[in-house]
């Protein structure tokens, strides 16, 4: 791959990366659009792309990431946010410990204030392909995900391994890592939005609650899931059950909508299923109308299924290439 590779988003150029590679580390392009970059030698700032119409006027400092310790650090960076406005006022510093999961924008990236053996790997990839929203970016990158919750725990050892893997060596496995990564990454995302919107830290749901959401991932596929099913399942009542989705800013009927959007989003990229047809997966994942699904994928993700099909595949041609 060259040092300044390109992205295409929806047809459109998200950008020049000028990631680079140093004596330190190198850098990978993955499928979907994933580039993947290590670094020993720690630069002022992580990994950025120039925004496509720079807004007017002076800009603010950006904000500091603070590492005192050595050690590794893991940061996720997001394409195609259309470059936002900067802040006017400086942006409150951040301090990071080894392990950390740091999302940021690559419009704005932030300046580093870590120790010289510190080791940074970043992860570079559309918002689009975590399905964010350009108003979820700010919010994302407020505060990093630390190994002392869930999915904390589970992803930073993963990344970290996925990364040297990736760089390291090309291979089947290397490709098969990458899509596992992103749909990681895609739940990393939006659980950690919504910690944010409930104002409390990453990890801390209840058990009742962690149940009943592995009920419902385990059943996405069945069209007749409840309310009255899960409540059921669970020895409680419906409105208690409404009562504690409440609690975490979301209703049940959307919930299940958004898992399963997901899921499809996710099956549209496999290779094992380029031959079913769109409404076949929407089926599978518990839709009964095609139409019903096609329109509430595009309100989520802003495309068709079949564009998200020819986008995420033609990442993975360019990645092959």
């Amino acid at each position: 791959m060259s040092p300044t590779g390109t992205t295409l988003i929806g047809g459109r150029t998200a950008g020049t990366s000028t990631a680079g590679t140093s004596s330190g580390g190198g850098v990978r392009r993955m499928p979907m659009g994933l580039d993947i970059v290590v670094r020993d030698a720690v630069p002022a700032r992580l990994p950025r792309e120039s925004q496509p119409c720079p807004p007017p006027g002076p800009a603010a400092r950006p904000r500091r990431l603070i590492a005192r310790e050595s050690g590794e650090y893991l940061f996720v960076g997001l394409r195609g946010t259309g470059g936002a406005s900067p802040a006017r006022k400086p942006a409150a510093d951040v301090r990071l410990g080894p392990g950390d999961i740091c999302f940021y924008d690559v419009h704005q990236p932030a300046a580093l204030d870590f120790p010289r053996q510190a080791r940074l790997k970043v992860f570079l990839l559309p918002c689009e392909l975590l399905g964010l929203a350009r108003s979820d970016v700010p919010r994302l990158t407020q505060a990093p995900v630390t190994p002392a919750s869930r999915l904390g725990a589970l992803l930073s050892p993963f990344l970290s391994d996925f990364a040297d893997t990736a760089v390291g060596a090309r291979s089947v496995l290397g490709d098969l890592l990458a899509w596992n990564a992103v749909s990681l990454l895609t739940t990393l995302a939006d659980e950690h939005l919504a910690d944010q919107a409930r104002g409390r830290e990453p990890g801390t749901r209840t058990p009742l609650m962690s149940d009943i959401l592995d009920f419902i991932d385990l059943r996405l596929s069945d069209a007749d899931l409840s309310p009255e099913t899960i409540a059921r399942a669970h020895h409680i009542s419906v409105r208690y059950l409404h009562k504690l989705f409440r609690e975490e800013g979301t209703t049940v009927g959307r919930l299940i909508q958004r898992r399963r959007l997901a899921e499809c989003r996710r099956f549209l990229t496999l290779r094992s299923a380029e031959n079913m047809t769109i409404a076949a997966v929407a089926r599978r994942w518990g839709f009964a109308s095609p139409t019903h699904f096609s329109r509430v994928f595009r309100a989520t993700y802003g495309m068709s299924p079949s564009e998200w099909r020819e986008f995420a595949g033609r990442g993975d041609r360019e990645a092959g290439g």
